[in-house]
């Protein structure tokens, strides 16, 4: 029995694995599609959203059964549990890489006048919090985990020099207000998916201490 519920808690592992390269694979071709005002790169990062759904329903399905069948107790219920909030945070990243993709659409039809400096450095910082996040959760790395949670200030910080920047452009001029306002959305939904990886680390850590990061 025990080696039948490994092979599904491994299963797990791997379904895990495959969601979270899709939504690499995801940020980065959003990403790449906003920088370049490349319509077709966009394109290519929405289309990941349906094997990310796929993907998500996949893992609930797989944990609601072990969760029933196994009646797993201790570590092994922090992990199905953690998989489970993991999830949502995962999906809700592909779906902002959707998002973004979304307004590229509407910032291809004019050349940026906007600095994207911060904003590339915002989706780089963002990228880097996903990949370490899963990584922690593969290797049930807990001090990984905690990187992520501090570079989250660091993509916290950005965001406000990008806001800041857009907010004195608008008071400039109105002539890219538009622009400007698509890439303050941009900027906020590489925010939120910095805030996704925190979640995911959280739980991580969770699953390992049993402990929330919030917990005194």
């Amino acid at each position: 029995m025990r080696n039948r519920f490994d092979r599904q808690l491994e299963e797990l592992n791997n379904g895990l694995i495959h969601m979270g390269s899709l939504i690499e694979q995801a940020i980065e071709a959003a990403v790449d599609g906003l920088v370049k005002q490349d319509v077709e790169k966009a394109r290519e990062a929405m289309e990941y959203e349906e094997e990310i759904n796929h993907a998500e329903r996949e893992i609930e399905a797989l944990c609601l059964k072990l969760l029933l069948q196994q009646q797993p107790v201790a570590r092994d219920l922090r992990l199905i549990s953690a998989a489970l909030k993991m999830i949502t945070d995962m999906e809700r990243i592909g779906d902002h890489a959707t998002d973004i993709s979304e307004l590229t659409m509407q910032l291809a039809k004019q050349p940026h006048r906007i600095n994207m400096g911060h904003i590339q450095q915002m989706a780089k910082e963002t990228i880097v919090m996903v990949i370490k996040s899963l990584e922690a959760f593969v290797n049930k790395d807990m001090e990984l985990a905690k990187t992520v949670i501090i570079q989250d200030d660091v993509v916290d910080e950005l965001f406000l020099t990008v806001k800041a920047e857009i907010l004195k452009i608008l008071r400039e001029t109105v002539e890219y207000g538009e622009q400007a306002e698509d890439l303050l959305m941009a900027a906020k939904y590489f925010e939120r998916i910095g805030d996704h990886a925190t979640n995911i680390a959280e739980w991580v850590i969770f699953s390992i201490t049993g402990r929330h990061v919030d917990e005194k």
